[in-house]
């Protein structure tokens, strides 16, 4: 395939996102998102397609490799199109749009998205991957791009029809018929709808391909924690966790999860690295192991920092967002290996020990881009302990050192970062690792210095030196949890107030007291069809869902009515899909089994120079669920921001004392570690 010189009226050099540059020496005349696009579109009276990506998509590469860059085909594009290029990271509320638009069109979605739109911005076609000449039941490319142009010069009025249905169906919200709201039972409704798909021969749920769904993990831990579920749900979650951690999913020599397996066995990844996959599996790993300690569940929470830290945090403590799946033109060239690869580092006693350990053979388990299949993805097979290997992987990991690595997009992601910070908080508390919480410090302080949290003016995406695009509600909400997380972990009480403000501006920018319900873009963006509501959950949580735990987690502990109305408004009016198909809405369920009572808080009341009181804050960290609060005060202290009926009648008996509560019941007073227990 010929290779074509950029265009000159490409206009993706200008931008910063890693994902658009990429495509900025296309011969393709792309377009930035924005209202000058949507000018052109008119001027010229030709379509408008919209084609959605981000830097690590495999597909999206092959795409750009096999039409994008080809000259014929985009002097087609320029021809019949006006092209532009948007980057999801950066732009959720615009995928989320378009992706909304292919789902009712085709009932399917994913990426690259391709949709086409009118002039205005009215979708009315759409898809995903197509390649350069008809396969795999596609159409080509170009031959859609030319039926494109030719549907809309010759029945321009049919086009029209179809797009004004279409959007009329994209602005309806869902309306549902009242309900009372559910409490802890859906979490239990919940895990038993997960687990009739629950994979008992390799973990997980489904078939493949196979995603970590970490909402999904968290809320069936939330059910057993709170006992809305019996143990053998956490003795499912607990087997996932220890197959996804010896799979190929994780990077068995550098550490850290891959975005997914492309079968049932986590054996084979899709490579691409995502921080907010490993973000928030470090929280669901480290309340796995709150729940009942176990070293499989440990060095993958250890290995991941080490690696986030290494390769994914920039000088400034603010985390980038991913890591590419192909280098060298390859998907997951930078990570398979022979037996030859692994003596010539290792020596051939050692190799034939970490050989059979990690299920490397002259028979390769992954079939590279020539059709080879001698390399093999990384698995431990072995039942030894993982120290056993500390030495040979560390010599495999400065060798692979050397290999070209795949491209780390160092945008940062305020959501993503918010996950991140929420692990490692929830992490740092679980093993009581001092070094663990300043990572997660240093985070939240880039958001508060570089990403505008504390001048009120949150913003989505960075780059370290300049902070670019209002923050979205799963940015607020992202970052609301995080803070709260760090309370828990740190007793700082200059989180609450950050989470205060946050909630307030959550209610103030994002809720529609008329809908009752959360939208994903404060009001005012003229380039956009029309203002859309949350995401449901998924890879990521649900915007409102995450953004209703929280506020809810705040309220209960500052006593805000205010702030707990609204959040029950939200779960009002979702109770019926809730109660419907729980196992979609995780992070709402866990929401609603918090406000039906399963709140815990441990009130810590003592000197804070004192050992015996960080001893009992220690202790109620391993006592109290992720979701719940530990709350340290001096004797005589009563913050203006804590309900006081926390404080009503516990005082310090003789010598630092805890009080551990749950819902409306709390324990007697403890003085001694050993005789804290839940009531």
């Amino acid at each position: 395939m010929r290779v074509g010189a950029r265009h000159p009226d490409n206009q993706l050099h200008r931008e910063t996102s890693v994902y658009l540059r990429q495509h900025a020496e296309n011969p393709v005349a792309w377009w930035p998102w924005g209202t000058a696009a949507f000018e052109e579109a008119r001027r010229s009276q030709r379509p408008v397609l919209v084609s959605i990506g981000y830097s690590s998509c495999h597909w999206c590469h092959v795409m750009e490799r096999e039409s994008f860059e080809d000259p014929d085909i985009a002097a087609l594009m320029n021809r019949e199109l006006v092209n532009i290029k948007v980057d999801r990271e950066e732009r959720p509320d615009v995928d989320q749009i378009y992706m909304d638009a292919l789902m009712r069109l085709t009932g399917q979605g994913g990426w690259p998205l391709n949709v086409f739109c009118l002039p205005d911005g009215r979708p009315f076609f759409g898809g995903t991957y197509f390649p350069p000449r008809r396969a795999m039941n596609r159409p080509g490319w170009p031959d859609v791009v030319s039926a494109i142009g030719r549907l809309c010069r010759e029945q321009p009025g049919k086009v029209e029809e179809q797009a004004e249905q279409l959007l009329a169906v994209l602005r309806t919200w869902p309306d549902f018929e009242p309900v009372e709201r559910p409490g802890s039972e859906v979490l239990a409704s919940l895990s038993e709808r997960m687990m009739e798909g629950a994979d008992t021969h390799h973990g997980g749920f489904g078939q493949a391909p196979k995603f970590p769904m970490p909402p999904g993990l968290e809320a069936l831990l939330a059910a057993v924690a709170i006992g809305a579920a019996p143990t053998e749900v956490f003795a499912h979650v607990r087997f996932t966790l220890a197959c996804m951690a010896r799979g190929g999913i994780y990077d068995q020599i550098g550490g850290g999860f891959h975005r997914y397996s492309t079968d049932a066995h986590w054996g084979v990844p899709h490579f691409e690295k995502m921080l907010y996959d490993n973000g928030q599996l470090l929280r669901v790993y480290a309340e796995a192991h709150r729940q009942a300690p176990d070293p499989e569940l440990a060095w993958p929470v250890a290995e991941t920092i080490d690696y986030l830290v290494r390769e994914m945090c920039g000088p400034e403590g603010g985390f980038f967002a991913s890591q590419d799946a192909d280098s060298e033109g390859e998907e997951g060239r930078f990570y398979v290996w022979d037996p030859a690869q692994v003596r010539a580092v290792l020596g051939t006693a050692q190799a034939e020990e970490f050989c059979d350990a990690f299920g490397v053979g002259p028979r390769g388990s992954f079939e590279s881009l020539d059709g080879s299949s001698d390399k093999s993805v990384l698995q431990q097979l072995t039942t030894a302990p993982r120290e056993q290997f500390a030495d040979m992987r560390a010599k495999l990991l400065e060798s692979r050192a050397l290999r070209v690595p795949p491209t780390t997009d160092r945008k940062r992601i305020t959501a993503w970062i918010g996950y991140t910070i929420s692990g490692i908080a929830t992490a740092a508390a679980t093993w009581h690792r001092s070094d663990w919480l300043t990572i997660a410090e240093r985070a939240v302080d880039f958001l508060e210095g570089q990403m505008g949290e504390a001048h009120g003016e949150l913003m989505r995406v960075g780059d370290g030196e300049r902070a670019r695009i209002p923050a979205f509600l799963d940015d607020h909400a992202a970052l609301l949890s995080a803070r709260l997380d760090l309370f828990r972990a740190s007793a700082d009480t200059r989180h609450v107030q950050a989470a205060l403000r946050l909630a307030e501006r959550i209610c103030r920018s994002f809720y529609s007291a008329d809908r009752g319900d959360l939208y994903l873009t404060p009001a005012g963006d003229a380039s956009l069809l029309y203002r859309p509501g949350t995401d449901s959950d998924g890879a990521t949580p649900s915007a409102s869902g995450l953004a209703v735990l929280g506020l809810l987690r705040t309220a209960l502990l500052c006593g805000r009515s205010d702030l707990a109305s609204v959040a029950r408004s939200v779960l009002s009016r979702y109770a019926p899909l809730m109660l419907r198909t729980p196992q979609a809405l995780p992070t709402l369920a866990r929401a609603a089994a918090i406000d039906a009572g399963a709140f815990g808080l441990a009130l810590i009341v003592g000197a804070r120079d004192d050992p015996r009181t960080h001893a009992l804050a220690r202790r109620a960290r391993e006592l109290m669920a992720s979701d719940d609060f530990v709350v340290l005060l001096e004797t005589s202290e009563r913050p203006d921001w804590l309900d006081p009926a926390w404080t009503e009648g516990r005082m310090q008996v003789d010598q630092p004392t805890a009080y551990l509560c749950r819902g409306q019941t709390c324990s007697l007073p403890a003085s001694r570690p050993e005789t804290m227990a839940l009531p």
